[in-house]
C-alpha cells in the first residue's frame, strides 16, 4: 500500500486523532484497519498500542517515524502564512501593507493597489513608523535609519502577514513608478544587516514556499515586481537557492522562459535545493526532481522552445518518468513513460522526432498507445490500420477526446468518435489525465471555438451535459463572454 499526501491544512491534533482511531478500529477487528496496521507495523502488534498506531499512520503518510512526522508539521506551523485570508488590520501602517501586497490570493488586482496609494497619500509619514512599511515602500533612507538604531529589524517579521521586509519589499505593486535604484538600494540594505535572501513562507501551510524571489517574479508577466527580475537577481546572487519550486509551478503556465534564463544563471538543477529543502528533508522535490517535472509539463503542452532550453541546460530526457529512484511528482499518469513516449501520447510527434534527434530512445510503445498517438497526430493511415484496438484505447483513455478538444485537434475528434470514443467524455483540459472534469463542447465553449462546436455538435455532442462544477456548455459560454458560441448553444426559442 503506497503512502499517500497529508490532508491540506493537516494539524498534529488531527493526526493524534487519526491515530487513535486506528488503534480503536484495529482493536475491534475492522479489516481496513488491521490491513492498515499489517502494511505499515513491522512487527503487526496485537492489540495494537497507541506508539503503534501514531507510526502507522506516520508510515501511511510516508514518514519513517511518528517524531519525523511531528517535525514535518512543526516546520510547516512554523512558517504558515495566509496572507489571503487578512481581512482586518490595526491601524494604517496595516492597512497600507494589506492592499500594498501580492498576496496569490482571487483578488490581487489593481484597485487593491490603489488603496493602498490613497493610505499613503493621507499619511506620508508611515515609512518612519515600520521597517516594513520602509521596505515596501522601498524608501532606502528611512530601512537605513531604522536598521542603523537595530539591525535585528533586517530579519523582523511582522506587519499584517507576518512577513520579513524583504517579503515586503518583493511583493508590493502599490506604485510602479518606485526606481529600480530604490528598489535594489532598499534589497541591499536588507541583505547587510542580515536579511535571509531565502526568505520565505508557506501559502496556507503548503510547501514548496512562496519566497522572495517567487513574491518579485510573481506568476505572470502582469503581477510582476515593476523591477522584477533586477531584484530577483539580486537576491540570487546574494544566495537565494535558484531551485524555487514555487517559482517555476507559478511560472510554467506562460510562455515567457526568462525566469528559467535567470535562474539557470544562478544554479537551477545544481546543489542540493538549499535550506528550504533542508527544512522538509524528502517532503521536497529535488532539483532533478523540480526540472523533470518542468520537461514534462513543457513537452505534453508542446512548448518547443522551453524543452529545448531545459535540454540545452542538461534535464534528463532519456530516463522513463518515476523509474526507480526518482518519484512521479506532479508528473501525473506518465509512470514508465519516456519524454519521447509522452510526447507522442499527448499529440506532439514533431517533438518527439526532435528528441530522438537529440539522441533519445525512439518511442517504444505497444499498439494501443500507438494507435492514440495516430489519432492525435491526425495520421487516419496508421489509426485506420490499428483500429481493431480501439476498443482497448477507449478503456485505457476514455477521456481522450477531451485532451484532444484542449489541443483543437478537430481531426483527431472527428476520428475519435469514428472509432467510438463518446464525444461526451469529460476529462482534464489542462493535461492529459483521466478526470472526469469538462467535456470537449466545454472546451469549445469557454474559448469561443465556433469551428469546434459545430463540428462537436455535428458529432453528437450534448449542450446540456454538465461539468463536474455543474456548468452546461451554454453556461460556461455566457460566463467566458463567447457570445458566438452562446448563440449556437441556446435553445431555438432562446435564440429566436
Amino acid at each position: 500500500m503506497p503512502s499517500v499526501s497529508l490532508p491540506d491544512d493537516a494539524s498534529l491534533e488531527q493526526l493524534r486523532k487519526q491515530a487513535k482511531d486506528v488503534r480503536d478500529l484495529a482493536r475491534a477487528g475492522v479489516p481496513g484497519a488491521l490491513e492498515l496496521v499489517a502494511e505499515h507495523h513491522q512487527k503487526g502488534a496485537h492489540p495494537v498500542t497507541l506508539t503503534g498506531a501514531q507510526l502507522v499512520v506516520a508510515r501511511h503518510y510516508g514518514f519513517a517515524s511518528w517524531a519525523r512526522l511531528r517535525q514535518y508539521l512543526g516546520m510547516i506551523e512554523r512558517y504558515r502564512r495566509s496572507p489571503d485570508e487578512v481581512d482586518q488590520t490595526s491601524g494604517a501602517a496595516g492597512d497600507f501593507l494589506a492592499f500594498a501586497c501580492l498576496r496569490f490570493g482571487g483578488d490581487d488586482e489593481p484597485s487593491r493597489w490603489e488603496r493602498a496609494a490613497q493610505v499613503l497619500a493621507a499619511h506620508p509619514e508611515l515609512a518612519r513608523s515600520s521597517i516594513h512599511v520602509a521596505a515596501a515602500m522601498a524608501d532606502e533612507r528611512s530601512v537605513r535609519a531604522q536598521l542603523a538604531a537595530d539591525p535585528t529589524l533586517a530579519s523582523c517579521e511582522g506587519g499584517p502577514y507576518g512577513w520579513e521586509p524583504l517579503l515586503y519589499l518583493a511583493s508590493a505593486r502599490h506604485d510602479p513608478r518606485i526606481s529600480q535604484e530604490a528598489t535594489l538600494g532598499t534589497a541591499l540594505a536588507l541583505l547587510e544587516h542580515g536579511a535571509d535572501p531565502n526568505a520565505g513562507y508557506l501559502w496556507h501551510g503548503l510547501y514548496p514556499p512562496y519566497t522572495a524571489v517567487t513574491c518579485a517574479l510573481g506568476s505572470h508577466d502582469e503581477d510582476e515586481h515593476p523591477h522584477a527580475f533586477a531584484l530577483a537577481g539580486l537576491l540570487l546572487s546574494a544566495g537565494a537557492d535558484a531551485n524555487d519550486g514555487q517559482l517555476l509551478y507559478d511560472r510554467q503556465f506562460g510562455s515567457d522562459d526568462r525566469h528559467l534564463v535567470l535562474l539557470f544563471e544562478h544554479g537551477l538543477g545544481r546543489g542540493d535545493g538549499g535550506p528550504w529543502a533542508a527544512r522538509f528533508g524528502d517532503k521536497a522535490d529535488s532539483p532533478r526532481e523540480m526540472l523533470r517535472g518542468q520537461l514534462w509539463w513543457a513537452i505534453v503542452h508542446d512548448m518547443d522552445d522551453r524543452v529545448r532550453l531545459l535540454v540545452r541546460h542538461g534535464v534528463d530526457f532519456r530516463t522513463p518518468y518515476a523509474a526507480p529512484g526518482g518519484r512521479p511528482t506532479a508528473l501525473r499518469n506518465s509512470d514508465g513513460l519516456t519524454p519521447v513516449e509522452l510526447a507522442k501520447l499527448s499529440g506532439y510527434p514533431e517533438l518527439a522526432e526532435w528528441l530522438v534527434a537529440h539522441d533519445a530512445a525512439p518511442p517504444a510503445l505497444d499498439e494501443v498507445n500507438s494507435l492514440i498517438a495516430a489519432v492525435l497526430a491526425g495520421d487516419r493511415n496508421t489509426a485506420t490500420r490499428l483500429r481493431a484496438h480501439a476498443p482497448e484505447a477507449r478503456e485505457r483513455r476514455p477521456g481522450l477526446i477531451a485532451w484532444a478538444a484542449a489541443g483543437r485537434k478537430l481531426d483527431a475528434i472527428a476520428l475519435l468518435a469514428e472509432f467510438g470514443f463518446d464525444v461526451n467524455a469529460r476529462g482534464r483540459l489542462d493535461i492529459p489525465l483521466e478526470q472526469q472534469w469538462f467535456t470537449p463542447l466545454h472546451q469549445a465553449a469557454q474559448t469561443g471555438d465556433v469551428e469546434m462546436t459545430k463540428l462537436l455538435l455535428k458529432l453528437g455532442a450534448d449542450p446540456n451535459i454538465r461539468s463536474e462544477w455543474g456548468a452546461t456548455p451554454l453556461e460556461s459560454a455566457r460566463e467566458h463572454d463567447q457570445l458566438a458560441v452562446a448563440e449556437l448553444l441556446a435553445p431555438p426559442a432562446e435564440s429566436a
